[in-house]
């Protein structure tokens, strides 16, 4: 049992064989997978594909790249939205100073309201954070984003920031990058990392893990890298799904499946 804790299903890449894929997952043993709207044009996509599958669950908000998109019409909206049950988590929100596709400061002052946003819906954040991530440590603080909890997606800093977070009650979640031969700061960092702590996630269609590096990423490709952390736990394969499922249906609030 495995869970991809972050996908991007109703993207265009999977509109001409999104039921093969969701059945290759099966068949790979995903149980569940978190398909995360990040922008306006995306959100009831990912709904529909969510209320469509028993295994796929929907995370709704503002990606920092389109922060520089939202107006009064956007949080009515992603309010209506995420009280549906099918919505687990808020997000992907947060900072790319890498990128710059919206403002710096306006990055900032849409991550503080969407904080806000996601408190008021009872709902774990997912945090984007791509070269930012000192603005990003000091903003979860002065917002006290440790009341809603959540996950910092595709983590890319260093074993003090991951650890602040996981102070915070956050878990951090491990991409395909884990398994590219320059990973290797990465791979120090999983291994001081307790396995409480982490999640797996594809962030399909990018990202795919060796062996399908530069290929379309799908949700089934998630066992070559919870297998990768396996080895580098030197844990069994079983127990590392085991432990990231348990920590995701935490996270998510969501029973075992039956």
């Amino acid at each position: 049992m495995l869970i991809d804790s972050h996908a991007h299903l109703e993207m265009p890449e999977f509109k001409k064989d999104l039921e093969e894929v969701i059945q290759r997952a099966k068949e790979a043993g995903v149980d569940y997978i978190f398909t995360v709207g990040t922008e306006k044009r995306d959100w009831k996509r990912a709904l529909e594909i969510a209320h469509s599958h028993s295994l796929i669950y929907a995370i709704l908000g503002v990606h920092p790249h389109n922060a520089k998109e939202i107006d009064d019409r956007t949080y009515p909206t992603l309010k209506n939205l995420c009280r549906d049950k099918r919505v687990r988590a808020y997000g992907e929100i947060g900072l790319d100073f890498f990128r710059n596709l919206s403002p710096r400061e306006l990055q900032i002052k849409r991550f503080r309201e969407q904080i806000a946003l996601a408190k008021e819906l009872d709902l774990p954040i997912v945090v984007h954070d791509r070269e930012a991530h000192q603005e990003t440590l000091e903003i979860l603080k002065s917002e006290k984003a440790e009341e809603c909890g959540g996950i910092i997606h595709c983590f890319s800093g260093d074993y003090p920031m991951a650890k602040k977070c996981l102070d915070r009650g956050f878990y951090i979640s491990i991409p395909g990058t884990i398994t590219f031969k320059n990973a290797g700061a990465s791979e120090e960092i999983v291994k001081k990392l307790p396995l409480e702590s982490l999640l797996v996630e594809t962030d399909a269609p990018f990202l795919a893990p060796v062996p399908f590096r530069g290929k379309r990423n799908e949700p089934s490709f998630v066992r070559y890298t919870a297998r990768k952390i396996a080895d580098l736990k030197k844990v069994p394969f079983e127990k590392l799904a085991e432990v990231t499922t348990q920590n995701a249906l935490k996270i998510f609030r969501l029973k075992n499946p039956p």
